[in-house]
């Protein structure tokens, strides 16, 4: 089984800690993506995984082999780089064979893997070019191809996309899931992009100042976050959050803000919270456009309305907040200056302590 096992693991540079105690379990042939910020940790536990950072403490296994302690050479895992790291002096098909002449493997071994990788990469008519020779999205195509080339059982990747433009990076997410899909080899992927996240991933382990926030299914995460900080990074744009205080309605618990009023889903956290300051959390997609005294409107001030072709971003504030509504513009196009408001359907509205930050429990929209 080539799944990877991360127990209590830990790093510190001196007196300051960086990670700090990690627990993730990695299955076989899963492809898992660490998100988060700048600075949160990710690629120091990918680095961590790969051998070229130290463990401080803590059990790393990989396919059940304890190997804190093991050379990066020797752990069967191939990473491919945010800069590609390729030698420049050497043509595609060398920089691919480098891992395979290094294992002094046969020369006729080398060859077909070569033309095997470049088949599956679309590299076939640049064997002979050297990097220089190459654009971005084919320099990252030989790099992944050096990495597959090994048959690890880990792929490793740390951010590779970053440095392509928007286009390329959509086409090679594309590329690297039915790469994904054909070898099926357990990979780990490092990203501060949460549209990687979202489109690549099995699984997304959301991270911040060295810990897990949350780990589960991309659709589940966009519809649970398990706090203000997943809900506000995962999504784009990202979830509105306003501040009100629980009250009891006459149907059920409502909250209240700025003078308005939502309706809540009808469930026991939250009917137990009357009193209780909260932060909502309302997905731009989620809500309905509403014009000047539809019923159970919500009130906002437009600021600026940004058509993007099939849908419109609407940018608004509530309580002097920014406040985001994603809307198709068919149908809506012509009334677009006209909206003041939305409405939104209780199940829809996630509820968060003001304090801490956590989701009430009892929430939930199956993805």
């Amino acid at each position: 089984m080539s799944g990877v096992s991360l127990k209590g693991i830990i790093k510190a540079y001196g007196a300051v800690q960086v990670v700090h105690g990690i627990d993730l379990e990695v299955q076989e042939k899963e492809f898992v993506v660490l998100v988060g910020p700048s600075g949160c940790g990710k690629s120091t536990t990918l680095r961590m995984i790969a051998g070229l950072e130290e463990i401080s403490d803590g059990e790393l296994t990989i396919d059940g082999r304890f190997v804190n302690r093991v050379a990066p050479k020797d752990r069967d895992v191939a990473m491919v780089f945010q800069n590609y790291a390729l030698y420049p002096h050497l043509n595609v098909a060398d920089n691919i064979a480098f891992g395979l002449r290094i294992r002094k493997e046969s020369k006729e071994t080398i060859a077909s893997s070569v033309d095997e990788v470049g088949e599956i990469l679309g590299l076939t008519p640049y064997l002979d070019r050297r990097p220089a020779d190459l654009s971005g999205g084919q320099r990252q195509r030989v790099a992944m191809g050096r990495a597959i080339v090994r048959r690890p059982k880990v792929f490793l990747f740390d951010e590779p996309l970053s440095n392509l433009d928007a286009k390329l990076r959509t086409q090679m997410r594309a590329e690297i899931k039915r790469l994904h899909k054909r070898l099926g080899v357990t990979s780990i992927y490092v990203t501060h992009d949460q549209v990687e996240a979202m489109t690549l991933a099995d699984r997304i382990v959301v991270m911040h100042d060295g810990r897990i926030e949350q780990v589960g299914s991309p659709m589940d995460l966009f519809l649970n976050p398990a706090n203000t900080f997943v809900a506000s990074f995962l999504g784009s744009p990202p979830m509105n959050m306003v501040k009100a205080r629980i009250v009891a309605g006459d149907q059920g618990p409502v909250a209240e803000f700025d003078g308005q009023s939502l309706p809540l889903a009808q469930i026991p956290a939250l009917q137990n919270s009357v009193g209780k300051a909260v932060t909502l959390g309302i997905r731009p997609e989620f809500v309905t456009v509403a014009a000047n005294g539809t019923p159970g409107c919500v009130n906002v001030d437009v600021d600026l309305v940004e058509t993007l072709g099939s849908e419109a971003l609407i940018h608004a504030s509530l309580q002097g907040d920014p406040f985001v509504i994603r809307t198709e513009t068919l149908g809506h196009l012509g009334m677009l200056g006209d909206i003041s408001g939305f409405t939104i359907e209780p199940d829809l509205i996630r509820v968060f302590d003001a304090e801490s930050g956590a989701a009430l429990p009892g929430q939930g929209t199956k993805s």
